[in-house]
């Protein structure tokens, strides 16, 4: 059976998304431990709340997440999927793990649309790949989020669109992101994390 490490470096639901990853067939486990982190046969890196706190905080679990990226599959949802790229704008300009190319911008103000994006928003697949087998055009899945991930198309699996167009969904290698929750977007989100433990 799968075993997935949740690195937990001290923002995000982790249980829901243990809970989530269990449901989806996989062992998960919530881990501090660099040697767990490094042995396991995929890894979560989740979170919620400002991408400078986030990257603070993951401080010494940096250079493991980045080193066993290249072994085996990781996937960062919502903050963590912002934490992939290389910089962010918000509360200033900081750096990210740089595993996949691009930026996190805020959404732009517009008349009538409130920021965060928060509940429910479809997405737009941008291609074949093996993280959305099996989902819908159009699927819907559940969002929290004032910034966005700004990318290349190539890095972009799905796509979503609130207030702009924005990357949903990016992958570079083994490398996924997803802005949405998957572990709180009933089947749909099952079906993604299903589809990430299948990689391993």
């Amino acid at each position: 059976m799968t075993r997935v490490a949740i690195v937990d470096y001290g923002l995000g639901n982790l249980r829901s998304v243990m809970r989530g990853l269990e449901k989806a067939g996989a062992v998960a486990v919530i881990t501090t431990d660099r040697e767990e982190i490094s042995a396991a046969d995929a890894i979560v890196l989740p979170g919620v709340g400002a991408f400078r706190d986030g990257m603070d905080q993951l401080g010494p679990l940096r250079d493991t997440v980045v080193g066993s990226a290249r072994e085996v599959p990781l996937l960062g949802i919502c903050l963590g999927m912002q934490m992939l790229l290389e910089w962010s704008e918000e509360h200033g300009l900081h750096r990210g793990l740089g595993l996949v190319p691009g930026r996190v911008v805020r959404f732009p103000h517009l008349p009538g649309m409130k920021v965060p994006h928060m509940g429910w928003n479809t997405l737009e697949k941008q291609g074949d790949d093996p993280l959305v087998d099996g989902i819908c055009e159009g699927e819907y899945m559940y969002f929290v989020h004032s910034y966005h991930a700004v990318t290349e198309s190539r890095y972009t699996v799905t796509a979503t669109d609130y207030c702009r167009p924005f990357a949903s969904t990016i992958r570079n290698g083994k490398v996924y992101g997803v802005q949405f929750h998957p572990e709180k977007s009933g089947d749909a989100g099952l079906r993604i994390l299903r589809n990430f433990i299948g990689m391993t």
